[in-house]
Order: C-alpha cells, then structure tokens, then sequence
C-alpha cells in the first residue's frame, strides 16, 4: 500500500517535471521534427531492407534473371546509402541540440545557485550542490539526444513490423505475438528494478561527491592528525561499487532474457514457417524476411524498456535540478530600488533583531548609528554578534525586526549589487581563486585596468612581495591560495578591495593569524585603506582597535558598552575586563 502510494506520488510529480523539460526543448522543436522525419526515414529502411533479400533469393530459386538481381542489388546499395546519411544526419543534428540543451539548463542552474541566499549555502553541502550541477544535468544529455526521437522510432519500428508481417502471412504474425504476455511482464518488472536501482545508485553518488568534496578541503587537518586511513571513502566508495553493481546486473538479466526470447520465436517461426514453404503457401523469400523482421522485432522491445527506465532517471535528476531552481532566495532585490549614487557611508541600525533559524536571537534589539568616515570597533566574546552585523550591513541575511539604513536608506530599498559595491571586505579568511595575482585582484572585473591593479598593490604594500615572484602579476595562483602566505594572500584582498574603491571597509579580524613582520606592513596597509572611508571593524585583540573613534561591546546579542578605548577603560565593566585578560595572557 505504502508504495503504490509513492507510486502514484511519483507519476503526480513527474508529469510536470517532464513538462518542465521539454520546454528547454521547445525553442529547437524544428530540429526535433527534421530528426522525426529522418528517424521514420530509418524505420521504413530497416523494414524494406529485408525485402529486398527476400526477393533476391525467390528470384534465384525460380529464374535466376541477372538482370533483376542487379536491380535489386542497385536498390539494396541506395537504400543502405539513405540509411547511412538518415543516421549520421540524425546523429548529427540531435547531438549538437542535446549538448545546447544541456549548456542552457547548466548554465542556469549555476546562475541561480549564484543569486541564492548565503542561509542556503550554510545548510547546503558543496558536494551536493557540484553533483547536480554537473552529474544531474549531464543524465538529461540521454533524454534530449536520443530518447524522445528514439522512442517515437522504436515505437513505429514495432507497429511496422507487425503490419507487414500480418500483411505477409496472418498465422506466422499471430505465433510471434505468443511470447508478448511474457515480453510485457519482463518489462514491467525490469522498468520497476531498474527505477529502483538507479535511484540508488543517485544518491551513493551525491554522498560520495559530498564526502570528497569535504574531506579534498580538509585535507591539511587529516594530515595533521594522521587520520587518512581512518576516513570512510572506502566505505562510501563501496556503496557506490554495490549500487552500480546491482544496476548492471538487472541490465545484464534483461538483455540475455530478451535474447533467449527472441532465439524462441524465431525456431517457432522456422519450425512452423518450413512447413508452410513446403506447403507452397508461402515462399522461402518470405520466411527469410519472418526470420529477419523476428530478429529486428525484439530490439526495439527491449530498447523501449531500457528507455523507459532511463527516462525514470533522467527524471530523478530532473527533480533535484528543479529542487534547486525552486529554491527561492531570502534576500530579494525591490522592484524598483532606490540608487544613492555616492555613498557617503552613513549607517544606522534602528531596534534590530536577528536569528539565523527561528526565534534563536544572535541579535537583540541592536540601535547604534555610525557617521561618515568614522572607525568603529565591534568587540565581545565569541556567539556575542559582533560578525553577524557586518553580514547585514551587506545584507547576506535579512533581518527579522527592525531596520538598517545607509545615508538613511533602508537597504532592503536597495539594489544588493549597489549596496555591495559600496562595501568593501576584508575577512580573516582570504579566499584566493585558481588563476594568477591580476586576476584575483581584478575578479573579473574588466573595467580595471592593469596599472590601477598595480597601483591598488603599490598602495596597500602588497607590492614588495609580488615583484619578488617570478612572474609578477602574472604568477599563477593555484586553489586557494595555497603557495601563499596567510600575510601575502590577506594584502592581496586588500588590493582587491582598494582596487573595487568602496565607501565602506568592512574587517572581520583582518590582522588574525599574522606574524610580526606581516603584520606591521598590514596595519600600514590598514591605515590607508580606511582613509575617507567609513570602516566597521571586528577584533579579538584589542591592541588593534585602540584607536577606534568608537567602540562597541556585544554581549549575548546586546550592546552593553560604547565609548572610546579609554573611555571603555575608565567604566569598569566588560571591555576592561577583556582588555585585562589579554593583557595578563600577553605577561604571561
């Protein structure tokens, strides 16, 4: 009961789904109707073609007239020539519109995943989101290039078979449909296992490309603690062996089965259709093409099944490409956003409470406001808040009560892309893209020059280390950033920021993790960048915010102190508190 309610949820689910598909298909549907055309152009040939033979060996074993023979022989050549540019033009064409598809459906679903919200990214694995991306769109390759046109052909393949062979002789047409009963249960049980199977084999499939993805990233932490055989790769790659495993077999129990089948009738048609020559009812030409049409007759049978099945999975795939598509970004653009032009950099947080899920509070009631070029600090203990502000000054999250404005526009008013252009990033983790340095302070902004890359470099010191490099600007980058430093890669983002012009810096703990001879360079670096710029700032260590104009205390998503670092000092309470812990962990 439980799964034939599934069942009929499945096929409620797949209608549309497929509905959905062939409107990527709709724009090329005149290519789709020249390869219907050619593929019937096939089916009629591959019908023919048996008749022809069979004529040659009735005119052979009657008169023998050469010249007959060689008319049948011109025939039978042109016919297979047709066939050939029927095929390779068929092929052609369906291919080359296949591949477009699947581009169009790729290329969609990548920019989608761009325009999602970062709430998605944090309860979505990378590995999952790679697999539909490439595994899932490449299983719709088959549907659009071969199975919609093939269908339909094996389909007119089979009822044209069984025409010209009631049309031949009605008793041997009826013995050959004595084996359908057991054809048709075949099929059914094979399209159910089959449907079953690969449906397994798609999800072994995304945990292990989620499993590799996690642990490929991790891979310096396994090292450091001496686990790479204690991973489950084998485990999970076992499942996949498994998985694939009972799906080849119930292909490989099918196949042989069809084959057995097919051997059957055909030494029934044989048996029966002997006699039958013999009686002179028919000739030894017709029986040839009977034997021949019983050969052709179970492959479209079988292909038919196998089709049905991979169609089942291409719609698997389907759904979880279009679970994607559906996915709805939480932070949306306005219809019509309001453009501020020149930034000043004015930012006010009125009563602002925020959860990542439910009624979990990272922040609580948080009202402070920030003027143009002043430098404030966000300070407290880790879970206080202090990074969850500045992800919705750049609005990566949106709140749940409240409002944040800029220069007094409510930035859900705004354009994302205007307000994140106007916001500079520095983070503690830098991520670096496989490239060369240009590229990576560019980020694929053409609009930058090469010298105002160079220039964004002079000016933050990054410079002194990249002309040190064998090929300057030009040394390649490998994933991540990995043959550069944690102070060469942070300078580089600061040239990437520079280089972009923003209102506003923002700095989640941009000096962390630094050494002392880095880290001197970095705070000179700093100190221009935050020039004529509104900068929000995040620390551990408060000897770098000293100097903040303003500095706030979070705790427990609340703002409990403001003030200058002195002014902090003087209170009592918990920045002093902070500072002299640290300072007491320094002494020691």
């Amino acid at each position: 009961m439980k799964n034939r309610k599934l069942s009929s949820i499945e096929e409620n689910v797949q209608g549309p789904v497929f509905r959905r598909l062939l409107k990527y298909a709709a724009p090329y549907w005149w290519q789709f109707v020249i390869c219907l055309l050619l593929v019937l152009g096939i089916t009629v040939i591959e019908i023919y073609r048996p008749i022809l033979t069979g004529k040659a060996i009735d005119l052979f074993s009657v008169s023998a007239d050469f010249s007959e023979i060689a008319l049948l022989s011109v025939q039978y050549i042109i016919v297979l020539v047709l066939g050939f540019l029927f095929n390779f033009l068929n092929t052609w064409i369906l291919q080359l519109t296949g591949q477009t598809i699947i581009y169009n459906i790729r290329q969609e679903v990548f920019e989608h995943i761009h325009k999602l919200s970062m709430r998605f990214f944090d309860i979505t694995s990378v590995g999952k989101i790679v697999t539909r991306v490439t595994n899932d769109v490449e299983a719709l390759n088959e549907m659009y290039t071969q199975i919609l046109v093939r269908l339909i052909k094996n389909i007119a393949k089979i009822i044209g078979l069984m025409v010209v062979m009631f049309l031949l002789n009605a008793k041997l047409a009826a013995l050959t449909l004595c084996l359908m009963p057991l054809i048709v249960v075949l099929t059914i049980v094979f399209k159910s296992i089959s449907k079953t199977t690969y449906r397994i084999v798609r999800t072994k499939l995304t945990a292990l490309n989620t499993y590799l993805s996690e642990h490929l990233s991790g891979m310096k932490v396994i090292q450091i603690f001496a686990k790479e055989k204690d991973m489950e790769f084998k485990e999970r790659a076992r499942d996949m062996f498994h998985a694939s495993y009972r799906e080849m077999l119930v292909f490989a129990i099918f196949r042989p089965l069809m084959y057995i089948l097919s051997i059957v009738a055909l030494c029934i048609i044989l048996g029966v259709g002997s006699n039958i020559v013999l009686e002179g009812a028919i000739t030894a030409g017709t029986l040839y093409i009977f034997s021949d049409y019983i050969r052709s007759f179970f492959d479209p049978i079988q292909e038919l099944a196998e089709q049905f099945s991979t169609l089942q999975s291409a719609m698997a795939s389907a759904e979880k490409i279009f679970t994607i598509l559906d996915e709805e970004p939480l932070v949306k653009n306005p219809e019509n956003p309001v453009e501020l032009g020149k930034v000043k950099g004015r930012i006010e947080f009125e009563n602002v409470w925020f959860a990542y899920q439910g009624e979990d509070w990272i922040l609580k009631d948080v009202s402070f406001t920030i003027e143009p070029g002043q430098r404030v600090a966000f300070v407290g203990a880790t879970g206080a808040g202090k990074s969850s502000i500045l992800n919705l000054i750049g609005r990566y999250y949106d709140i749940q009560k409240g409002r944040i404005t800029i220069d007094g526009v409510d930035i859900k008013e705004m354009s994302t892309d205007e307000l994140r252009s106007a916001i500079g990033q520095v983070q503690q983790d830098v991520f670096m893209f496989t490239g060369d340095i240009k590229s990576n302070i560019r980020l694929k902004n053409e609009t930058i020059t090469e010298e105002e890359i160079k220039e964004a470099a002079r000016y933050v010191n990054a410079d002194g280390f990249i002309e040190q490099l064998e090929q300057g600007y030009d040394e390649p980058v490998t994933e991540r950033g990995a043959t550069l430093s944690a102070g060469q890669r942070q300078l580089i983002s600061f040239a990437r920021t520079l280089a972009y012009d923003p209102s506003i810096l923002v700095m989640d703990e941009a000096t962390a993790n630094i050494d002392t001879e880095t880290e001197s360079l970095i705070q000179e670096a700093l100190e221009k960048l935050m020039q004529n710029r509104t900068t929000i700032m995040v620390a551990h260590r408060l000897s770098t915010i000293q100097h903040a104009d303003k500095i706030m205390v979070m705790h427990k998503g609340r703002i409990r102190e403001t003030g200058t670092h002195q002014e902090l000092l003087s209170q009592d309470g918990i920045y002093k508190k902070l500072y002299e812990l640290q300072l007491a962990n320094a002494n020691s």
